[in-house]
């Protein structure tokens, strides 16, 4: 392998690597490595009544610290639950004449980042740290690429984080070994996701899957990604939603179905949106967006319990309560209270007046419901911290929603919005066959205009919907800006462990 790209370390472990090679040691054995115990539950429980549980312990993780003292090695490493200290005395994992190994490997060998198994029992130093005296050490894995250089304190605890995006989102691998903060984001993801299942299925919900590869991207409005499919020669599309798919097994006989489904959309990337990005959506039979209000405000309520104890959340520098009942107030009132301005009687040109007025830049291309969703984006959304339902949308902004039962020219749809940002999408779901074939040659008027997110027309949706369709309710909830409401994160990077980014330069 040429060295002409490897740092100075990098070589140098590579050095290492070859002399423990040389030696007959395998730093990548095959073998099982049977881990009895995790750092965390050793410190936690470990106690002078307690120790003859711990007489013969096996530990292993990445080696964080090396404290060489000659004869005496403190080492410290890191398993999925914490730190905790070894303590290498060369007599004794080589009691014999033969001293070989501790040379070889733990005094010349082992390296930051190198992974370990140790076997022992447990004590307490004579600075009152708990630790494990080993009495065998195994080199599971030499790693020949050092970590980043952060400071710890005595716990183990990180105060000078490695922050830099490119390396943090790009090397989210190395970025979990050194910021344990990064990796308690993650546990508090799967809560949450955890949490969310646990109240649908109690409910009587079945969690399903549908496709991802569709051959019309329905359900949303949005520019999709276009693939292709050899075998069948024809193009497909990634999903930009699974709701038309859900909705087709409200018709088959299903009340009440979930699906956390990983969506695509060829769209801007920014602290709030990836291209690649997770939906829970659920759709229940002879509900409406009423009852879809009480129990989005239920699930919401429940998941603050479960992450934090308490329904008063830190978001930034401001708590967000998730004690029901939330605000509600219509999109049109919205933007009256913090415009002082009436649309709910304009036309397009009235609106494009509007928007004039307001200094709001808007593209030829859209239709009224676009327009009314620029003025309201410019204007009211970031209004909202507090939770808050925004309701009963015109139409021409919901092709896929009832009209509304006593507002005409309105729909039966809400979307929440909380820190200033939307974070579910709901209607009384129309099952209308004819209604709704008319709402989708509309859409297509748009898409012949310009607009590349209007609505396809999907015409095995009308068949299914003429089959007939029970009342019904549907959500969508951002899990992304979910989490990173709940988990106090600035950039929905920071909740995925891989977001997309511009390919890298070969380095090899």
């Amino acid at each position: 392998m040429s060295t002409q790209h490897l740092s100075e370390q990098e070589i140098i472990r590579r050095e290492k690597l070859k002399a423990l090679q040389d030696a007959g040691i395998d730093p990548y054995p095959a073998a099982l490595y049977p881990v009895s115990h995790y750092s965390a539950d050793i410190k936690e429980k470990f106690s002078e009544e307690t120790k003859d549980q711990f007489a013969d312990v096996t530990v292993a993780g990445r080696i964080m610290s090396i404290n060489d003292k000659g004869k005496v090695f403190f080492i410290k490493i890191q398993d999925s639950k914490g730190i905790i200290q070894l303590y290498v005395k060369r007599d004794d994992i080589c009691p014999g004449e033969d001293k070989s190994f501790f040379e070889k490997v733990v005094k010349h060998g082992l390296d930051l980042g190198d992974i370990i198994g140790a076997k022992g029992y447990v004590f307490i130093t004579k600075t009152g740290e708990i630790s494990i005296h080993v009495q065998n050490l195994t080199l599971l894995t030499k790693a020949l690429k050092p970590l980043p250089v952060v400071k710890r304190d005595e716990e183990g605890h990180v105060f000078d984080e490695v922050t830099d995006p490119e390396f943090k989102y790009r090397q989210r691998y190395a970025d979990l070994i050194i910021n344990p903060k990064v990796k308690e984001t993650f546990l508090q993801r799967t809560t949450i996701m955890n949490t969310i299942r646990e109240f649908l299925n109690a409910k009587g919900a079945l969690e399903v899957e549908t496709p991802v590869l569709q051959s019309i991207p329905g359900g949303a409005a949005a520019r999709p990604f276009i693939t292709h499919h050899n075998a069948l020669d024809v193009p497909f599309y990634l999903r930009i939603a699974n709701e038309l798919y859900l909705k087709r097994l409200i018709v088959g006989g299903f009340d009440w179905v979930y699906e956390f489904s990983r969506n695509f959309r060829n769209e801007g990337m920014d602290r709030t949106h990836n291209p690649e990005f997770t939906i829970l959506e659920w759709y229940t039979a002879y509900k409406d967006y009423f009852w879809m209000m009480e129990v989005t405000e239920q699930l919401f309520e429940t998941v603050a319990l479960a992450l934090h104890g308490t329904t008063d959340v830190q978001v930034g520098d401001k708590i967000i309560s998730f004690k029901a009942p939330f605000k509600r107030i219509s999109i049109l009132d919205a933007i009256k209270e913090n415009t002082g301005i009436d649309i709910s009687e304009k036309d397009e040109a009235g609106l494009r007046e509007v928007c004039a007025q307001l200094k709001i830049s808007v593209p030829d291309n859209i239709g009224k419901g676009k327009l009314i969703d620029e003025i309201f984006g410019a204007t009211s959304e970031f209004k909202y911290i507090q939770p808050t339902f925004i309701t009963d949308y015109p139409v021409e902004m919901s092709p896929l929603t009832k009209k509304h039962r006593s507002k005409p020219g309105l729909v039966e749809r809400f979307e929440l919005m909380i820190n200033g940002k939307e974070l579910a999408n709901a209607y009384s779901e129309l099952n209308d066959p004819i209604d709704q074939r008319e709402r989708f040659e509309e859409q297509a008027k748009l898409m012949e205009r310009g607009d590349d997110e209007a609505m396809f027309i999907d015409y095995d949706f009308l068949r299914a919907l003429e089959y007939g369709m029970p009342p019904t309710s549907g959500i969508g909830i951002g899990i992304d800006r979910l989490c990173m409401l709940f988990t106090n994160q600035p950039s929905i990077q920071d909740v995925l462990f891989f977001p997309q980014m511009r390919p890298e330069k070969s380095n090899q």
